[in-house]
């Protein structure tokens, strides 16, 4: 999961009209506050224009955040438990639109959104962000420390967000009048414990690539790697895998009536990469037959030795060229390192070469206890009070299979007795060539809070959204990107790169 990868997110024009603080020196007085087991550690008036975010030797050269408001900023530190140490951060603009936007983590946290503030900001809300408990973006913390775990699991954020709402409240003098929260990956997993665990504590979600189930996905990305890694021949080069990206969209890229160079949906693609295989697998354009073998065991994700029983989804087929994050040349991903060395088998000494998936398996679902798997589906609380979800994931994220998302999806729609009942409160987006949290060769950006306040706020559930793909600046395609089930199809006539081009329909083939 990258921690540094985010969507960027374009405001709508909000209604609500903006207030101010006019009382002078309220800022300073945020530091007198007495909230429960918190102390506020700092106020500072920001002027407008640009703010340095605080040295931390886990966040080298951390860029400035520029063209900003003036706003109030409070640091505060939460103590829930004897061995909790978070902090987190509130930032009050001068014009307020009356909301609060809270951003949310990546991998394993350890690091407050400062760009992710800074974009609330600029767009009138009330920021709020936690480091989830923990300083830098590794699971050393668990070693030895359960409440530590619970903290970044979901205490963090539910106890940040009580005390900036409190916060909120003594400064512009009310209340805001809705609370959304707005992230991807790690952030996604939070947004998805805050609507099961706390359905009060936001009115929408936007949770983007969810790490629903972190210890396995970290343990498929440990058997992505030894996948690959079955002989010295079966290992995949790194200069290979756009290679294989390239074959793959080329096999599957006119699927859905326009050769665009995107694939729609994957999951209706089969590309086999046997089609690549050459004798000696030298040329750049060949594979040998036991890197094929690889990639296709890739392709089909986590399966139990024995009786390959499925166990968690692989990437789709137009995500290879980032493969070598989790199955790269040398050693397993450092994020699932991390999870089996420190917050799994509890020991600074594992040995990765030591995996066994039954057994990390076994150990992962006890380790977890509870306290960080964010896949409950039953919702029912948070959407009675009228909480709107909307789930976005790319299909070509290399990281976090788009599967898993929409196997969450559903397991929500059977839960909760069908599309016709969840639909009103629960949408997904998958974005064809977006990679993990953006990035990717398709369009990548979208007006997610534009979406979910207009669903919100004024009930206009959101049939699709429109994403677009820029270049140093300039938009050269957009998109429409339906809600699921349906798909994008192309009208037939005008350019392939203009949104208004292609329409909604429901797809030819069950997905």
């Amino acid at each position: 999961m990258k921690r540094s990868v985010v969507v960027l997110f374009f405001a709508l024009a909000v209604s609500v009209t903006p207030a101010r603080s006019q009382t002078p020196g309220a800022c300073e007085r945020l530091a007198s506050l007495e909230l429960p087991q918190t102390r506020v550690t700092h106020t500072q008036e920001v002027k407008s224009g640009e703010f340095t975010p605080p040295e931390r030797s886990y966040v080298p050269n951390n860029p400035p955040a520029r063209n900003l408001p003036a706003f109030c900023r409070v640091v505060m530190n939460l103590t829930p438990s004897s061995d909790s140490d978070i902090k987190s951060e509130v930032w009050l603009p001068e014009n307020w639109n009356g909301r609060l936007q809270m951003l949310g983590n990546g991998g394993w946290a350890g690091v407050i959104s400062y760009s992710g503030l800074a974009d609330a900001i600029r767009n009138g809300y009330a920021g709020v962000a936690t480091d989830a408990g923990h300083e830098a973006n590794r699971a050393i913390f668990a070693l030895g420390h359960p409440e530590k775990v619970v903290d970044f699991g979901y205490r963090a954020v539910h106890e940040t967000v009580l005390k900036a709402k409190a916060i909120v409240t003594e400064y512009y003098g009310k209340a805001a009048s809705y609370s959304y929260w707005n992230s991807c990956s790690t952030g996604g997993r939070q947004g998805l414990m805050e609507a099961q665990r706390f359905p009060t504590d936001f009115d929408g979600i936007i949770a983007g690539a969810p790490a629903t189930d972190m210890y396995r996905l970290h343990t498929a990305w440990m058997w992505n790697f030894f996948a690959v890694h079955q002989t010295l021949d079966s290992v995949i080069p790194a200069s290979r895998l756009p290679t294989i990206q390239k074959a793959a969209i080329a096999a599957c890229d006119e699927h859905d009536g326009a050769k665009d160079g995107l694939i729609e949906n994957p999951m209706h693609c089969t590309f086999d990469p046997a089609a690549m295989q050459c004798s000696a697998g030298t040329d750049a354009d060949c594979l040998t037959p036991a890197q094929a073998a690889a990639v296709k065991r890739v392709y089909d994700g986590m399966k139990t030795p024995a009786d390959k029983t499925p166990i968690y989804p692989g990437p789709e087929r137009g995500s290879e060229s980032g493969w070598g994050f989790h199955s790269g040349e040398t050693m397993p991903a450092a994020p699932a390192r991390d999870t089996y060395t420190y917050a799994i088998y509890q020991d600074a000494n594992w040995d990765w070469r030591t995996f066994d998936i039954e057994a990390a398996l076994m150990r992962s679902v006890t380790a977890d206890g509870g306290r960080i798997a964010a896949t409950n589906p039953d919702l029912s609380a948070f959407f009675a009070r009228g909480g709107k979800l909307l789930l976005y994931h790319g299909w070509s994220d290399p990281n976090i299979p788009p599967r898993n998302t929409l196997n969450y999806y559903q397991s929500v729609v059977d839960k909760l007795g069908g599309l016709d009942r969840v639909d009103k409160s629960m949408r997904l987006f998958l974005l064809p060539g977006m990679g993990h949290c953006g990035g990717g060769y398709g369009p990548n950006q979208f007006d997610g809070m534009g979406a979910i306040t207009a669903w919100v706020e004024q009930g206009r559930a959101p049939e699709h959204i429109i994403a677009r793909r820029e270049n140093a600046g300039t938009v050269e395609r957009t998109r429409p990107v339906c809600a699921y089930p349906q798909v994008a199809r192309y009208i037939g006539t005008g350019s392939l790169d203009d949104a208004a081009n292609f329409v909604c329909a429901t797809p030819t083939v069950a997905r």
